[in-house]
């Protein structure tokens, strides 16, 4: 399926491994760091109940997407992967067809390892990259250094039929010239998907306190725009589609998983800290679990599930959420969907002052998208939007 195909009727189910080597400086993902090897054959049981509990909450779906995300999902077992995999095929239908990816680090590459995943299912490998140059990655706080990761993206590219990596870029002090030549080398490695993040100081991560007492600085506003309209030029230039906001795939490659996501299907979000959208006969339920491994391990296996909410979304929360996630896509959204939600019309002139402006657009089939120049200034277009 490719972006602006017929929707099909997705599922994904979202698998939070939350355990990393160490925890990197500019993370706010919920992982943590544990000094004593986790029992993963104990810990996978909270898994198991957690998806049997999630699939009685939505049963006889059929599962188009699965994503291991972290943390550090290649520091699973392989047979932990297996027993997740079994779980879900057990309680829901797996497609034929289903994209099933995992995220991994250079640190933690082995040729069997990825051999055992890749006979287990996995189609599609996400290597957590972040730079090309090693002053840069030792910035970043990875274990891995750029020759490492050079060689886990060859490995990864002879097992798996699909591969993605991630690149962080807007670092202190990166010219256009330098971003320039990191991204050509990376399209260079052949991958058929990028992700590709300008860096953001999030609060309570380390960066956050060091940036505040000015220890370094990021580029400005203008700089920063001038790195991601370079990012378009060049990914354009070597037929990988802005697909989203920061994801860019040659034609049939986009992310089935995220696309889930982004286009506001549901999905169920299993493990600690894990997140979910799922619609039942009551109505849309918004799902979030404990994010403590061990607690949630614990609520998992006396409740059956690990999660601290379970919201029913009213119709004008599943009308922003939805506004929300479809702008992040190039292809855009419908206005009738939003509407029928919202129960309220688009303002005729804000839309028309936004088209004005160079910030939205209508495609061909009516729908409404951002422009490359909304799309740095996204917040303000959604809130402008739904006000």
């Amino acid at each position: 399926m490719t972006i602006g195909a017929a929707r099909r009727n997705t599922f994904g189910v979202y698998i939070h491994w939350p355990f990393c080597m160490a925890k990197c400086p500019y993370c706010d993902f919920n992982s943590h760091v544990r000094h004593k090897p986790v029992d993963q054959a104990t810990f996978v049981t909270g898994y198991e109940r957690e998806i049997a509990h999630m699939a009685a909450m939505a049963p006889g779906r059929e599962v188009t997407s699965i994503f291991f995300g972290g943390g550090t999902p290649s520091l699973m077992e392989p047979a932990t992967l297996e027993r997740i995999l079994a779980a879900i095929d057990k309680h829901w239908h797996i497609s034929n067809d289903v994209e099933i990816s995992l995220e991994a680090n250079p640190t933690s590459v082995e040729a069997g390892r990825f051999k055992a995943y890749r006979a287990a299912g996995v189609n599609r490998v996400s290597l957590g990259i972040q730079s090309l140059r090693d002053d840069q990655l030792k910035f970043l706080g990875r274990m891995h250094s750029a020759a490492e990761a050079k060689a886990a993206i060859e490995l990864a590219r002879g097992i798996f039929p699909r591969l993605s990596f991630d690149l962080i870029y807007a670092r202190p002090e990166q010219t256009l010239a330098q971003w320039e030549k990191e991204l050509r080398e990376a399209i260079d490695l052949a991958a058929d998907h990028l992700s590709l993040y300008q860096l953001t100081i999030e609060q309570g991560t380390p960066f956050y306190e060091l940036h505040k007492r000015g220890r370094f600085e990021i580029p400005d506003q203008d700089l920063a725009a001038d790195l991601y309209e370079l990012t378009a030029d060049i990914t354009k230039a070597h037929n990988l589609a802005a697909y989203e906001i920061s994801n860019y795939a040659a034609k049939g490659m986009e992310c089935q998983h995220n696309l889930v996501y982004w286009r506001y299907q549901d999905y169920a979000g299993i493990g600690p800290g894990a997140h979910g959208r799922i619609t039942t006969n009551e109505g849309k339920i918004a799902t979030a679990c404990e994010r403590n491994p061990e607690n949630w391990w614990q609520k998992a296996n006396v409740d059956g599930h690990g999660m601290i909410t379970q919201d029913l979304l009213t119709l004008d929360e599943q009308a922003d959420e939805l506004l929300v996630m479809n702008l992040r896509l190039r292809e855009g959204f419908d206005p009738a969907k939003y509407e029928a939600l919202s129960k309220k019309p688009f303002d005729p002139k804000k839309i028309a002052t936004l088209k004005e402006f160079g910030f939205i657009e209508s495609t061909p089939n009516g729908w409404i998208r951002a422009t490359p120049s909304g799309f740095l200034l996204l917040d303000a277009v959604v809130a402008d939007l739904a006000s």
